[in-house]
């Protein structure tokens, strides 16, 4: 596990990819403090690492990336982390297109394509 807060390659994430599911790496983003943590088995470890971090849970939102797909296709929305009626997210996607915009925002920033 690795929380990002400053940038991360994309040879770095393909490595990352290859290395544990193949085509894809399962990442966690902190929308207020804009960190990505990323590379575990589950978004819940990287859920508890941004915790431990100094994180709040209502910030975090799980996604994967796909390191070999171009475009905002490479970010998608599905974790159960995400599952948060109290938010107004009833789905393991996010619902919220301006958070979805602001977590695609954050990791642009984080991972450099």
């Amino acid at each position: 596990m690795k929380i990002i807060a400053d940038r991360l390659t994309l040879a770095e994430l393909k490595e990352m990819a290859a290395n544990r599911f193949g085509d894809l790496v399962k990442a966690v983003v902190d929308v207020d403090r804009e960190l990505v943590a990323v590379d575990a088995e589950l978004h819940a470890d990287l859920e508890a690492c941004l915790l431990q971090d100094g994180s709040k849970q209502r910030n975090l939102w799980g996604i994967n990336l796909y390191p070999e797909i171009s475009g905002d296709e490479w970010v998608e929305f599905d974790s159960m982390i995400n599952v948060r009626p109290s938010q107004g997210n009833r789905s393991r996607g996010v619902e919220n297109k301006e958070m979805r915009n602001t977590i695609v925002r954050i990791v642009n920033q984080r991972i450099v394509r």
